[in-house]
């Protein structure tokens, strides 16, 4: 079985591009701050309810996404092009986490409103960020669109769980994206995204 490997790793190069460039703004003069911020020098004050259900969506989505056959394939597979996917996925679950979870989120309990409103807005933001897997076709834009607003909805209501802790959301985020990122990269890259399903190669 042969995928287009280099095209997959000059995408995943660009993500990971601009997720550290989020991450250098985010915390630009404050990098030591970064650990306390983000929950991990006080895991134990985290409700096992918390983790459980911050595990429980890591494997739920993960199952669901290794119904593409790219992800399947790729996901314990170990070479350049995953350590790249680990990289990015680091990125990723440390910068969208901060953005969707707690700047959205905590912004919007600041000024009264309540965990309807702030479930949602998360979920939307961070469904609307992934619509550009849909740079090739319509339907695998909206195939992302859903199913990560499905993963935003999961995320934040792990967050609210946690008392407001970002460590469990970023390590789910980090191990799902870990996980899929090279094998999802890859269906993109070969057009293989459709509406909720694998769409099948044009040569088959």
């Amino acid at each position: 079985m042969t995928f287009d490997k280099g095209r997959a790793a000059r995408a995943l190069l660009i993500i990971a591009i601009v997720q550290f460039a989020v991450f250098a703004v985010l915390f630009a003069g404050n990098f030591p701050a970064a650990p306390r911020y983000l929950g991990f020098k006080d895991l134990g004050a985290v409700s096992p309810t918390a983790w459980g259900a911050a595990t429980a969506v890591a494997i739920l989505y993960v199952a669901w996404a290794a119904t593409l056959l790219p992800v399947r394939y790729y996901l314990f597979r170990l070479d350049l092009l995953k350590a790249l996917a680990v990289f990015a996925a680091l990125l990723a679950g440390v910068v969208e986490e901060v953005v969707f979870r707690r700047l959205v989120m905590d912004w919007l309990f600041e000024r009264g409103y309540g965990i309807a409103p702030q479930i949602i807005a998360s979920a939307v933001g961070f469904g609307a960020v992934h619509l550009f897997w849909g740079v090739r076709r319509l339907a695998a834009g909206i195939n992302a669109f859903l199913s990560t607003t499905i993963l935003g909805a999961a995320l934040a209501c792990v967050y609210l769980l946690s008392d407001r802790s970002l460590a469990p959301v970023v390590i789910a985020h980090c191990i799902i994206s870990g996980l899929i990122e090279p094998g999802l990269v890859i269906a993109a890259a070969e057009d293989r995204l459709g509406a909720w399903r694998e769409r099948e190669s044009e040569g088959a």
